[in-house]
Protein backbone atom coordinates (compact mmCIF):
# COMPACT_ATOMS: atom_id res chain seq x y z
CA UNK A 1 0.00 0.00 0.00
CA UNK A 2 2.84 2.41 0.85
CA UNK A 3 4.54 1.86 -2.52
CA UNK A 4 1.21 2.34 -4.28
CA UNK A 5 0.75 5.69 -2.54
CA UNK A 6 4.31 6.64 -3.47
CA UNK A 7 3.58 6.08 -7.17
CA UNK A 8 -0.09 7.08 -7.34
CA UNK A 9 0.72 9.74 -9.99
CA UNK A 10 3.70 8.00 -11.65
CA UNK A 11 2.54 7.84 -15.26
CA UNK A 12 3.22 4.75 -17.35
CA UNK A 13 1.69 3.20 -20.43
CA UNK A 14 -0.96 0.56 -19.90
CA UNK A 15 -0.67 -2.48 -22.14
CA UNK A 16 -3.37 -4.81 -23.42
CA UNK A 17 -2.40 -7.92 -25.41
CA UNK A 18 1.18 -6.73 -24.79
CA UNK A 19 0.56 -3.62 -26.93
CA UNK A 20 0.50 0.01 -25.78
CA UNK A 21 -3.08 0.95 -24.86
CA UNK A 22 -3.68 4.07 -22.71
CA UNK A 23 -1.83 5.75 -19.83
CA UNK A 24 -2.25 4.54 -16.27
CA UNK A 25 -0.12 5.01 -13.18
CA UNK A 26 2.25 2.58 -11.56
CA UNK A 27 0.50 3.26 -8.28
CA UNK A 28 -2.75 1.95 -9.75
CA UNK A 29 -0.99 -1.27 -10.73
CA UNK A 30 0.27 -1.68 -7.16
CA UNK A 31 -3.14 -0.79 -5.73
CA UNK A 32 -4.78 -3.48 -7.86
CA UNK A 33 -2.36 -6.08 -6.54
CA UNK A 34 -3.01 -4.95 -2.96
CA UNK A 35 -6.74 -5.56 -3.37
CA UNK A 36 -6.10 -8.90 -5.08
CA UNK A 37 -3.91 -10.06 -2.20
CA UNK A 38 -6.61 -8.96 0.25
CA UNK A 39 -9.15 -11.10 -1.61
CA UNK A 40 -6.69 -13.98 -1.41
CA UNK A 41 -6.37 -13.48 2.33
CA UNK A 42 -10.15 -13.52 2.74
CA UNK A 43 -10.42 -16.73 0.69
CA UNK A 44 -7.78 -18.34 2.88
CA UNK A 45 -9.47 -17.13 6.06
CA UNK A 46 -12.80 -18.54 4.88
CA UNK A 47 -11.28 -21.89 3.86
CA UNK A 48 -9.49 -22.21 7.20
CA UNK A 49 -12.73 -21.49 9.03
CA UNK A 50 -14.42 -24.36 7.17
CA UNK A 51 -11.55 -26.61 8.23
CA UNK A 52 -12.33 -26.05 11.93
CA UNK A 53 -14.44 -29.19 12.33
CA UNK A 54 -13.88 -32.54 14.00
CA UNK A 55 -15.56 -35.93 14.42
CA UNK A 56 -15.80 -38.81 16.87
CA UNK A 57 -18.57 -40.65 15.08
CA UNK A 58 -17.06 -44.10 14.78
CA UNK A 59 -15.95 -46.34 11.94
CA UNK A 60 -18.59 -45.26 9.42
CA UNK A 61 -20.10 -42.17 11.06
CA UNK A 62 -23.04 -43.79 12.91
CA UNK A 63 -21.79 -43.32 16.52
CA UNK A 64 -22.10 -47.09 16.97
CA UNK A 65 -19.39 -47.16 19.66
CA UNK A 66 -19.75 -43.66 21.11
CA UNK A 67 -22.23 -40.84 21.69
CA UNK A 68 -22.69 -37.55 19.79
CA UNK A 69 -22.44 -35.69 23.12
CA UNK A 70 -18.88 -36.96 23.57
CA UNK A 71 -18.06 -35.63 20.11
CA UNK A 72 -19.56 -32.26 20.98
CA UNK A 73 -17.57 -31.97 24.21
CA UNK A 74 -14.30 -33.04 22.59
CA UNK A 75 -14.74 -30.61 19.70
CA UNK A 76 -15.66 -27.80 22.09
CA UNK A 77 -12.46 -28.44 24.06
CA UNK A 78 -10.46 -28.21 20.82
CA UNK A 79 -12.24 -25.11 19.52
CA UNK A 80 -13.89 -27.05 16.69
CA UNK A 81 -17.43 -27.61 15.45
CA UNK A 82 -18.70 -31.20 15.04
CA UNK A 83 -18.89 -32.29 11.41
CA UNK A 84 -22.67 -32.44 10.69
CA UNK A 85 -22.39 -35.73 8.79
CA UNK A 86 -19.15 -37.68 8.73
CA UNK A 87 -17.99 -41.14 7.73
CA UNK A 88 -14.77 -42.58 9.11
CA UNK A 89 -13.20 -39.30 8.04
CA UNK A 90 -14.01 -35.67 7.37
CA UNK A 91 -15.02 -35.17 3.76
CA UNK A 92 -12.13 -33.92 1.66
CA UNK A 93 -13.94 -31.07 -0.11
CA UNK A 94 -12.81 -28.96 2.86
CA UNK A 95 -9.16 -29.80 2.27
CA UNK A 96 -9.54 -29.27 -1.47
CA UNK A 97 -10.97 -25.79 -0.87
CA UNK A 98 -8.05 -24.94 1.41
CA UNK A 99 -5.48 -26.05 -1.16
CA UNK A 100 -7.37 -24.15 -3.86
CA UNK A 101 -7.32 -20.98 -1.75
CA UNK A 102 -3.56 -21.35 -1.33
CA UNK A 103 -3.20 -21.92 -5.08
CA UNK A 104 -5.21 -18.80 -5.98
CA UNK A 105 -3.08 -16.73 -3.62
CA UNK A 106 0.06 -18.18 -5.20
CA UNK A 107 -1.33 -17.36 -8.65
CA UNK A 108 -1.88 -13.75 -7.57
CA UNK A 109 1.74 -13.54 -6.46
CA UNK A 110 2.74 -15.06 -9.79
CA UNK A 111 0.76 -12.40 -11.66
CA UNK A 112 2.68 -9.69 -9.82
CA UNK A 113 6.00 -11.43 -10.44
CA UNK A 114 5.24 -11.99 -14.12
CA UNK A 115 4.39 -8.30 -14.55
CA UNK A 116 7.72 -7.36 -12.98
CA UNK A 117 9.52 -9.74 -15.32
CA UNK A 118 7.91 -8.12 -18.35
CA UNK A 119 8.60 -4.61 -17.07
CA UNK A 120 12.23 -5.59 -16.39
CA UNK A 121 12.94 -6.61 -19.99
CA UNK A 122 15.71 -4.62 -21.68
CA UNK A 123 13.28 -3.12 -24.20
CA UNK A 124 10.99 -1.92 -21.38
CA UNK A 125 13.28 -1.41 -18.34
CA UNK A 126 10.65 0.35 -16.23
CA UNK A 127 11.48 -1.55 -13.04
CA UNK A 128 14.30 -3.69 -11.67
CA UNK A 129 14.62 -6.14 -8.81
CA UNK A 130 16.69 -5.08 -5.81
CA UNK A 131 20.34 -5.65 -6.66
CA UNK A 132 22.95 -5.87 -3.91
CA UNK A 133 26.48 -4.55 -4.05
CA UNK A 134 28.72 -7.25 -5.50
CA UNK A 135 25.75 -9.35 -6.66
CA UNK A 136 26.10 -11.23 -9.95
CA UNK A 137 23.25 -11.07 -12.43
CA UNK A 138 24.66 -13.76 -14.71
CA UNK A 139 27.58 -16.12 -14.28
CA UNK A 140 28.62 -15.58 -17.91
CA UNK A 141 27.46 -12.02 -18.77
CA UNK A 142 28.45 -9.38 -16.20
CA UNK A 143 26.10 -6.72 -17.63
CA UNK A 144 22.91 -8.58 -16.74
CA UNK A 145 20.42 -7.97 -13.92
CA UNK A 146 18.10 -10.93 -14.27
CA UNK A 147 14.74 -10.89 -12.40
CA UNK A 148 15.61 -14.17 -10.69
CA UNK A 149 13.40 -13.77 -7.62
CA UNK A 150 10.34 -12.97 -9.75
CA UNK A 151 11.16 -16.00 -11.89
CA UNK A 152 11.45 -18.12 -8.76
CA UNK A 153 8.01 -16.98 -7.60
CA UNK A 154 6.50 -17.95 -10.95
CA UNK A 155 8.03 -21.40 -10.68
CA UNK A 156 6.85 -21.97 -7.11
CA UNK A 157 3.30 -20.93 -8.02
CA UNK A 158 3.22 -23.93 -10.36
CA UNK A 159 4.01 -26.20 -7.42
CA UNK A 160 1.18 -24.82 -5.28
CA UNK A 161 -1.23 -25.09 -8.23
CA UNK A 162 -0.24 -28.71 -8.78
CA UNK A 163 -0.82 -29.42 -5.10
CA UNK A 164 -4.35 -28.04 -5.42
CA UNK A 165 -5.03 -30.63 -8.11
CA UNK A 166 -4.00 -33.34 -5.65
CA UNK A 167 -6.56 -31.93 -3.21
CA UNK A 168 -9.27 -32.24 -5.84
CA UNK A 169 -8.21 -35.81 -6.61
CA UNK A 170 -8.59 -36.63 -2.90
CA UNK A 171 -12.28 -35.65 -2.76
CA UNK A 172 -13.59 -38.84 -4.37
CA UNK A 173 -12.79 -41.71 -2.00
CA UNK A 174 -14.27 -45.21 -1.81
CA UNK A 175 -17.52 -45.48 0.17
CA UNK A 176 -17.02 -44.41 3.81
CA UNK A 177 -13.26 -44.14 3.49
CA UNK A 178 -10.11 -45.37 1.83
CA UNK A 179 -6.58 -44.30 2.62
CA UNK A 180 -5.42 -43.08 -0.78
CA UNK A 181 -5.74 -39.45 0.30
CA UNK A 182 -3.58 -39.72 3.40
CA UNK A 183 -0.13 -40.14 1.88
CA UNK A 184 -0.72 -37.34 -0.61
CA UNK A 185 -2.03 -34.91 2.02
CA UNK A 186 1.01 -35.42 4.20
CA UNK A 187 3.04 -33.93 1.35
CA UNK A 188 0.87 -31.32 -0.35
CA UNK A 189 -0.73 -29.58 2.64
CA UNK A 190 2.43 -28.75 4.62
CA UNK A 191 4.39 -28.09 1.42
CA UNK A 192 1.78 -25.64 0.13
CA UNK A 193 1.83 -23.65 3.36
CA UNK A 194 5.62 -23.62 3.50
CA UNK A 195 6.00 -22.61 -0.14
CA UNK A 196 3.38 -19.88 0.13
CA UNK A 197 5.00 -18.51 3.28
CA UNK A 198 8.28 -18.26 1.38
CA UNK A 199 6.56 -16.66 -1.62
CA UNK A 200 4.91 -14.00 0.53
CA UNK A 201 8.22 -13.21 2.21
CA UNK A 202 9.96 -12.78 -1.15
CA UNK A 203 7.04 -10.77 -2.51
CA UNK A 204 7.37 -8.31 0.38
CA UNK A 205 11.12 -8.08 -0.30
CA UNK A 206 10.47 -7.39 -3.98
CA UNK A 207 7.87 -4.70 -3.37
CA UNK A 208 9.85 -2.90 -0.68
CA UNK A 209 13.11 -2.87 -2.63
CA UNK A 210 11.75 -2.56 -6.16
CA UNK A 211 13.61 -0.02 -8.28
CA UNK A 212 10.99 2.03 -10.12
CA UNK A 213 12.12 4.19 -13.06
CA UNK A 214 9.59 6.98 -13.74
CA UNK A 215 11.80 8.58 -16.41
CA UNK A 216 11.87 5.36 -18.39
CA UNK A 217 8.12 5.01 -18.00
CA UNK A 218 7.63 8.46 -19.52
CA UNK A 219 10.05 7.66 -22.32
CA UNK A 220 8.12 4.49 -23.16
CA UNK A 221 4.87 6.45 -22.95
CA UNK A 222 6.11 8.91 -25.54
CA UNK A 223 7.65 6.20 -27.72
CA UNK A 224 4.16 5.45 -29.02
CA UNK A 225 4.05 8.81 -30.83
CA UNK A 226 0.93 9.84 -28.90
CA UNK A 227 -1.16 7.03 -30.35
CA UNK A 228 -2.79 6.37 -26.98
CA UNK A 229 -4.91 9.49 -27.57
CA UNK A 230 -6.77 7.69 -30.37
CA UNK A 231 -9.84 6.76 -28.30
CA UNK A 232 -10.15 10.28 -26.87
CA UNK A 233 -10.06 11.69 -30.40
CA UNK A 234 -12.54 9.09 -31.65
CA UNK A 235 -15.07 9.95 -28.94
CA UNK A 236 -14.60 13.69 -29.44
CA UNK A 237 -15.30 13.35 -33.17
CA UNK A 238 -18.42 11.29 -32.48
CA UNK A 239 -19.61 13.91 -29.99
CA UNK A 240 -19.05 16.58 -32.67
CA UNK A 241 -21.62 14.84 -34.89
CA UNK A 242 -19.45 12.57 -37.05
CA UNK A 243 -20.69 8.99 -37.40
CA UNK A 244 -18.72 6.48 -35.37
CA UNK A 245 -17.62 4.61 -38.49
CA UNK A 246 -16.36 7.77 -40.20
CA UNK A 247 -14.68 8.94 -37.00
CA UNK A 248 -13.00 5.56 -36.55
CA UNK A 249 -11.66 5.53 -40.11
CA UNK A 250 -10.39 9.10 -39.81
CA UNK A 251 -8.52 8.41 -36.57
CA UNK A 252 -7.23 5.07 -37.83
CA UNK A 253 -5.82 6.68 -40.98
CA UNK A 254 -3.72 9.12 -38.95
CA UNK A 255 -2.76 6.44 -36.42
CA UNK A 256 -1.47 4.04 -39.07
CA UNK A 257 0.49 6.81 -40.74
CA UNK A 258 2.04 7.79 -37.41
CA UNK A 259 3.10 4.19 -36.85
CA UNK A 260 4.42 3.53 -40.34
CA UNK A 261 6.27 6.85 -40.74
CA UNK A 262 7.17 7.21 -37.04
CA UNK A 263 5.56 10.63 -36.88
CA UNK A 264 3.80 12.21 -33.93
CA UNK A 265 0.11 11.35 -34.00
CA UNK A 266 -0.81 14.67 -32.40
CA UNK A 267 0.95 16.72 -35.06
CA UNK A 268 -0.66 14.77 -37.88
CA UNK A 269 -4.08 15.35 -36.36
CA UNK A 270 -3.45 19.06 -35.77
CA UNK A 271 -2.57 19.40 -39.46
CA UNK A 272 -5.96 17.96 -40.46
CA UNK A 273 -8.17 21.04 -40.79
CA UNK A 274 -11.38 19.02 -40.77
CA UNK A 275 -10.55 17.55 -37.35
CA UNK A 276 -9.13 20.79 -35.95
CA UNK A 277 -12.33 22.57 -36.89
CA UNK A 278 -14.53 20.06 -35.09
CA UNK A 279 -12.89 19.38 -31.71
CA UNK A 280 -10.78 21.07 -29.04
CA UNK A 281 -7.49 19.27 -29.60
CA UNK A 282 -5.86 20.75 -26.49
CA UNK A 283 -8.55 19.03 -24.42
CA UNK A 284 -8.26 15.80 -26.41
CA UNK A 285 -4.48 15.66 -25.92
CA UNK A 286 -4.58 16.38 -22.17
CA UNK A 287 -2.68 13.67 -20.27
CA UNK A 288 -4.40 14.65 -17.05
CA UNK A 289 -7.66 13.25 -18.40
CA UNK A 290 -6.39 9.71 -17.83
CA UNK A 291 -5.54 10.21 -14.16
CA UNK A 292 -8.39 12.45 -13.04
CA UNK A 293 -10.06 9.68 -11.00
CA UNK A 294 -6.92 8.23 -9.41
CA UNK A 295 -7.66 9.85 -6.05
CA UNK A 296 -11.05 8.13 -5.93
CA UNK A 297 -9.37 4.73 -6.28
CA UNK A 298 -6.84 5.59 -3.60
CA UNK A 299 -9.59 6.48 -1.16
CA UNK A 300 -10.66 2.84 -1.46
CA UNK A 301 -7.05 1.77 -0.92
CA UNK A 302 -6.85 3.81 2.29
CA UNK A 303 -9.91 1.97 3.58
CA UNK A 304 -8.26 -1.35 2.71
CA UNK A 305 -5.08 -0.45 4.61
CA UNK A 306 -7.15 0.32 7.69
CA UNK A 307 -8.67 -3.15 7.93
CA UNK A 308 -5.61 -5.36 7.38
CA UNK A 309 -5.54 -8.25 9.85
CA UNK A 310 -3.37 -11.37 10.05
CA UNK A 311 -4.76 -14.78 9.14
CA UNK A 312 -4.38 -17.32 11.93
CA UNK A 313 -3.76 -20.90 10.87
Amino acid sequence: VARAQEHRQTLCIGRTHGIHAEPTTFGLKLAGWAFELERGRERLRSALERMRVGKLSGAVGTYAATDPELERLACERLGLEPEPVSTQILQRDRHAELLAALAVLAASIERFALELRHLSRTEVAEVAEPFGRGQKGSSAMPHKRNPVVAERLCGLARVVRANALVGLENVALWHERDISHSSAERVVIPDSFLVLDYMLDKLAWLVEGLEVRPERMLRNLEAGHGLFFSQRLLLALVESGLSRDDAYRTVQRHALRAQEEEQDFRELVRADKEIAGRVDLDAVFDLGWYTRHVDTVFERLAALAGREEPVHV
